[in-house]
């Protein structure tokens, strides 16, 4: 009864705390310059929101460990301490918040989060032996140790962060985390405080984030959660149930790691870097097909809770269901996305692979392409200088038609001039309409339609890129009206 009232008030606090600072976020922002905007064509807000989402979330977290530990250690082994569980979870949390006030870049993020990794499993929280399923057995990692807990927290820190895409979508995931980490919590007496009490944070912070979102996590605040919860979990695993502790959160983790599996193999096959953006997320084709945000993110909830109810049982048999859970969930999955036009696109492994092979190097050319024309952004001296390098670009990948456009002002370019395209491909640089580039091509070539949908992307990318770079060089003004009428 004490740890049920305990658990109850951390997790009002932390409902107030978060937010109480999401209000006075906001409310800075609208007396000064708004919301800080992060330019990146692939996201789909209309207005500028707010990314400082997760100091709210941190700051709650700060609350809610001193009130937690101020009771004791929350169950943290001899050689975890509190202070280090601390630092490193806001050491994650300025890691995503510095890129979110400035990118650093794929390979520095994961180097970053690498470091915070290592020294996580130096500090005590590494996964060194594994309970094995059906025996009372256990597995010892011993030098495996290191490169698994690093795996671990690594992968855990990016799976937030890549469903992060959709108002409430990522914030829902990680509050039904944090309920299954006070589950599993109570059956060690186990960090159930601090669970309670982010579960809290979450709920405020949704209040704030549900569509339409009036504040985004940001990379910090995705960065934090989910290491959070790798953390939590190998917290949790100290007690003889690695196995069981370790699996249930994967379950409701079980959409973010379909997504980001096919975005790994779609980017893999067509010679894409791993890491890169795009609008071919399972929510972005949902939005595609006319499903309005909170449909989508009402129906993901759905889902996720229906796996996590086979958390809850995963972790209560010790693991002994996992592979009975893990073919239900299969099934479930796989029914679900016969409902969807786009899922045949998973099952045509051949065509596909096949197709890729031949897109591989047109991708590779496109992407030094896209490098040149940054780096010319540097030398151009005016929009319409840069305007005619993107027409280089467009004729070499061969496209015979570019259209750019800025709101009302279009400019466009053709090698064929009086014959109009026969096939069109629109990419936006950004939501809506009001910033697109089109290409196309007056007459069917070598390269097949996909092939040629990618090169566009990619070089609508470049372009956006580009603009960016020249208005920081030139300190002039590409978005959103600079270019003058053809």
């Amino acid at each position: 009864m004490g740890q049920l009232l305990a658990c109850s008030l951390t997790a009002a606090i932390g409902l107030l705390v978060c937010w109480s600072a999401i209000y006075l976020i906001l409310r800075k922002e609208r007396r000064t310059r708004g919301a800080p905007e992060r330019g990146d064509m692939h996201h789909t807000h209309r207005k500028p929101v707010s990314r400082l989402g997760g100091v709210a979330l941190a700051a709650s977290f700060l609350v809610v460990t001193v009130l937690a530990f101020a009771r004791g250690n929350e169950g943290l082994a001899p050689d975890q301490h509190p202070a280090a569980f601390v630092a490193l979870a806001l050491g994650m949390f300025l890691v995503g918040l510095w890129d979110d006030i400035r990118p650093l870049g794929a390979r520095k993020k994961l180097l970053s989060q690498v470091i915070v990794a290592i020294l996580a499993s130096c500090a005590g929280f590494s996964i060194s032996v594994v309970g094995l399923p059906f025996t009372r057995e256990s597995l010892d990692l011993g030098w495996w140790s290191l490169p698994v807990t690093v795996l671990w927290l690594v992968s855990m820190t990016n799976l937030i962060n890549l469903v992060d895409g959709l108002d409430g979508l990522a914030g829902g995931i990680s509050l039904m985390l944090m309920i299954l980490l006070v589950y599993v919590g109570l059956a060690g007496q186990q960090l159930v405080v601090v669970a309670a009490g982010m579960a809290g944070a979450l709920m405020g912070f949704l209040w704030f984030n549900f569509p339409p979102a009036r504040i985004y996590m940001g990379d910090g605040g995705a960065y934090f959660l989910g290491f959070l919860v790798g953390l939590m979990a190998i917290v949790n695993s100290n007690k003889g149930t690695v196995l069981a502790a370790l699996t249930a959160p994967l379950f409701v983790l079980a959409l973010p790691i379909l997504d980001t599996s096919l975005a790994i193999l779609r980017r893999g096959t067509q010679g894409l870097p791993v890491f890169r953006p795009d609008r071919k997320h399972l929510h972005h084709r949902l939005l595609s097909m006319g499903f309005s945000r909170r449909r989508i993110v009402l129906g993901f909830y759905l889902l996720t809770l229906l796996f996590l109810v086979m958390a809850f049982l995963a972790f209560s048999t010790r693991g002994q269901l996992v592979p009975l859970l893990l073919g239900v969930l299969v099934l479930v999955i796989l029914v679900t996305a016969g409902q969807l036009d786009f899922s045949r696109e998973w099952f045509a492994v051949g065509r596909v692979l096949g197709s890729s092979i031949e897109m591989r190097k047109d991708v590779q050319y496109a992407l030094a392409l896209s490098k040149w024309l940054e780096m010319e952004a540097e030398r151009a001296s005016s929009p319409d200088a840069l305007f005619e390098d993107f027409a280089f670009m467009a004729q070499k990948l061969g496209f015979t038609h570019l259209r750019l456009r800025h709101h009302n002002l279009v400019r466009t370019w053709s090698n064929t001039p009086g014959v109009a395209p026969v096939k069109e491909w629109h990419h936006a640089l950004g939501p809506g309409e009001r910033d697109s580039v089109s290409l196309g091509i007056t007459q069917e070539g070598s390269s097949s339609d996909k092939t040629l949908e990618v090169l566009g992307e990619l070089a609508a990318e470049a372009w956006f890129k580009a603009a960016r770079r020249l208005e920081k060089t030139r300190n002039c003004t590409v978005f959103p009206s600079s270019l003058s009428l053809s």
